[in-house]
């Protein structure tokens, strides 16, 4: 018969040694994972068993990073994920910017925001953008070209060559506005001699010629003329030239510059539990891109490449904001963009938006901006705040291209714009 306290004891000494047993093999699988973790072993093992990047935007990889195709991207495939409104001084006064959610950026940004990036957009013609693209013209209206409507007839003539030896009659869009403001068709009068008409010099297309009635090719010349040619042709709408929405980035007089001479690899994704942290990669022009982020949640991903690469932080532009903008027009937004980095030029800025620790995964976004030449005040662009637009999504281990080196900071060059008096800073 065996003895109830005998049993007890070995009971017991069996649940004692058990516990033991946990404890140690706890101790020992922390300093496992810890070793993995410290000695980056986790990480490729991860990096390994993952799938290789995804993107919102076409990509090729050249070996050094990965590098939009330019070819397959379009104004009109960009979709902003934010809504937003903005007023502020122009050219034509008080203006209004709106965009909603799901909208197009072809839709709101205007050719004047991209002014000063690699496009020169301003350099395109309605016919070359027609040559790339195969578009019928003969299904597009005067009314289809947007800037057509703030141009006077002297603008015209400036803009398109030998218009001013044309006959007025011969040209019934021409035709219609002389008639309209003057009282007379224009009779056997060439364009170059009515265009003297003092009533005609402020007379424009938009206010005195119904736009609808006419083809496109109606008046001679006017799909050759470079945009740049035209008054004002910075206010157009993207969407304000045919063809231009659906153009791909790669048939535009110049495409965006990729600055390899900074690469890395994204190491470690983290999310908003991060505080303070002091070895930054991303800021903006107008701090350099180094800004470090002090404040409790920082989220970022840890950057790998060589010297001191290894460890640097790329913040997310969700969790940090920073000073963007110049002129009059950087009051915008309060005078902030999100941290981010430009290795593609100024058109837009590159940032982290989502952290996925989880999946080990980065979504970049892309930011617009608001740019304005302004008579007497100069150039004036807002901060990067237009946006999110889905960008590049990295895993852990891919390539990434940085661009300009940690501390680089834009050379903007001082104009009036700084010193008009509603420059805040």
């Amino acid at each position: 018969m065996s003895n109830p306290i005998s049993d007890r004891s070995t009971q017991a000494k069996n649940q004692q040694d058990l516990l033991r047993y946990l404890i140690l093999a706890g101790l020992l699988g922390g300093l496992f994972v810890h070793s993995f973790w410290k000695y980056g072993i986790l990480n490729q093992a991860i990096g390994f068993i993952l799938p290789k990047a995804s993107a919102q935007v076409p990509y090729v990889d050249d070996g050094t990073g990965f590098i939009p195709d330019w070819s397959r991207i379009r104004f009109i495939d960009m979709v902003v994920q934010d809504s937003g409104s903005v007023t502020y001084q122009g050219n034509r006064g008080n203006e209004t910017r709106a965009w909603q959610s799901g909208q197009s950026i072809a839709e709101f940004l205007e050719l004047g925001d991209f002014e000063d990036s690699e496009f020169r957009i301003e350099d395109l013609t309605i016919s070359g953008i027609s040559n790339v693209s195969n578009l019928d013209l003969g299904s597009y209206q005067l009314s289809n070209f947007q800037l057509l409507e703030w141009q006077t007839l002297a603008d015209l003539n400036a803009a398109i060559p030998n218009l001013g030896n044309k006959y007025v009659s011969t040209i019934p869009p021409i035709r219609q506005l002389v008639s309209k403001v003057t009282g007379f068709s224009g009779g056997n009068r060439q364009v170059k001699d009515v265009i003297r008409d003092y009533r005609l010099s402020k007379a424009t297309f938009g206010k005195n010629v119904n736009l609808d009635n006419y083809q496109l090719t109606s008046i001679p010349g006017l799909i050759d003329a470079p945009l740049k040619k035209f008054r004002n042709w910075q206010d157009s709408r993207i969407d304000g030239i045919p063809g231009l929405s659906s153009l791909g980035w790669n048939n535009f007089p110049g495409i965006p510059s990729v600055n390899t001479s900074f690469v890395g690899k994204v190491d470690l994704p983290l999310g908003d539990l991060e505080a303070n942290r002091s070895r930054s990669i991303s800021g903006s022009f107008q701090e350099g891109f180094n800004v470090p982020c002090l404040q409790p949640n920082c989220a970022h991903f840890e950057a790998a490449g060589p010297g001191t690469t290894t460890g640097m932080q790329w913040i997310s532009g969700k969790s940090q904001q920073v000073r963007g903008g110049f002129g009059i027009l950087k009051a915008l937004n309060a005078g902030k963009e999100p941290t981010g980095r430009n290795p593609f030029g100024t058109a837009f800025k590159q940032v982290v938006w989502e952290i996925n620790e989880a999946e080990g995964s980065v979504q970049t976004a892309m930011f617009f901006r608001i740019c304005k030449t302004i008579p007497f005040v100069g150039r004036t662009c807002s901060p990067y705040f237009i946006g999110p637009v889905p960008f590049i999504k990295y895993r852990e281990k891919d390539p990434i291209i940085f661009g300009d080196p940690i501390s680089f900071q834009h050379p903007i060059i001082p104009s009036p714009a700084y010193y008009f008096p509603f420059n805040h800073a």
